[in-house]
């Protein structure tokens, strides 16, 4: 089942409809091979549930639940915009808040209302305007540019990661959705310039933001020579002028529709990697760092220096520092 259809499971207390499946991009011939192949299972006539599958009641599901009563029978001209929007878009919700529904219109008075409904006035409402499954909402594009100009940083970078990994948007997207903001446009900028477009996880978008705003070095695009598998890039990063690895829990992974293309591009790309020459340095040190971890992120940072350091002490070459004071001697 993809995000979409998971969403729509999940508004409806853990059944779909046909309508649902056909608009979540299940095509007639793939509903009917489901249901004979046992994959999804009637519950009445045009509408099923996917076979054993629990539907657990979070604090995403109860978002989802009060944004589609209100789309659907609410107030005339509601658009889901911010989270509530990326929500609807199946993308992660990682450090966002939940608390109150986040719609744009074109009239009345804007913030927090009854029924902890936050709206947002703009008239007209801009561009990026989409429907889905007949509900209003903002692009995937235009809803990961609000939520970066309204919300902290890591999250909002979580879900950009998540949005560029599944396809769903590309930088030029993200840039042009930035730009068009009417309120927190500088804000939504600088949140999205440090977007690394690398990450796979939740946690490795964390720990990459962390190491970026450390202002530690960038870490390499393919993983250490040693590593045979494209699937543990996922769970590492690899340092190689440091000759360091910092290993860590691949936690919350993005989805994305075509994982098995993904992972041949990626082989085929670390295949023509310099990593893979007769001659390419291998790790000499290595590092974990553990999901609990990211809550911390100046211990993040100095056990990834530390490692450095030790790489530093075992090659005994020390790298090119350009801050290191120079002391002219007679």
């Amino acid at each position: 089942m993809n995000p979409q259809l998971s969403v729509m499971t999940h508004i409806r207390g853990g059944v779909f409809t046909r309508a649902d499946a056909r608009a979540c991009g299940y095509p007639d011939p793939d509903i009917d091979s489901l249901l004979d192949t046992g994959g999804w299972r009637r519950i009445r006539p045009g509408t099923y549930a996917p076979h054993q599958t629990l539907t657990v009641v979070d604090d995403e599901t109860l978002h989802l639940r009060r944004l589609f009563h209100v789309l659907r029978r609410g107030e005339p001209g509601l658009i889901a915009s911010h989270q509530s929007a990326a929500a609807l878009h199946a993308l992660p919700l990682w450090g966002l808040d939940l608390t109150n529904l986040h719609v744009t219109t074109r009239s009345g008075r804007a913030g927090l209302h009854a029924g902890g409904i936050h709206r947002h006035v703009r008239d007209p409402v801009g561009p990026g305007v989409t429907v889905w499954n007949k509900l209003r909402l903002v692009t995937p594009a235009r809803a990961v540019a609000e939520v970066a100009a309204t919300s902290p940083t890591a999250p909002a970078v979580v879900l950009a990661e998540a949005a560029l990994y599944a396809g769903l948007v590309t930088a030029s997207d993200l840039k042009r959705s930035a730009n068009q903001l009417t309120v927190g446009r500088a804000r939504a900028q600088q949140v999205l310039a440090v977007v690394s477009g690398q990450a796979a996880s939740v946690a490795q978008a964390r720990l990459r933001l962390i190491l970026t705003e450390a202002d530690l070095p960038v870490p390499a695009s393919v993983p250490p020579p040693s590593t045979d598998s494209a699937e543990v890039s996922d769970g590492c990063l690899w340092f190689p002028d440091q000759r360091t690895v910092v290993e860590f829990e691949p936690r919350a992974a993005f989805w994305t529709e075509d994982l098995e293309g993904y992972l041949e591009e990626v082989e085929q790309a670390f295949a023509r990697s310099p990593a893979y020459a007769p001659d390419a340095p291998e790790p000499l040190e290595y590092c974990w760092i553990s999901w609990a971890d990211l809550d911390d992120p100046s211990a993040v940072v100095e056990e990834v220096r530390r490692a450095f350091a030790r790489a530093d002490r075992r090659t005994g070459v020390r790298p090119f520092n350009p801050h290191r004071r120079r002391h002219n001697r007679p």
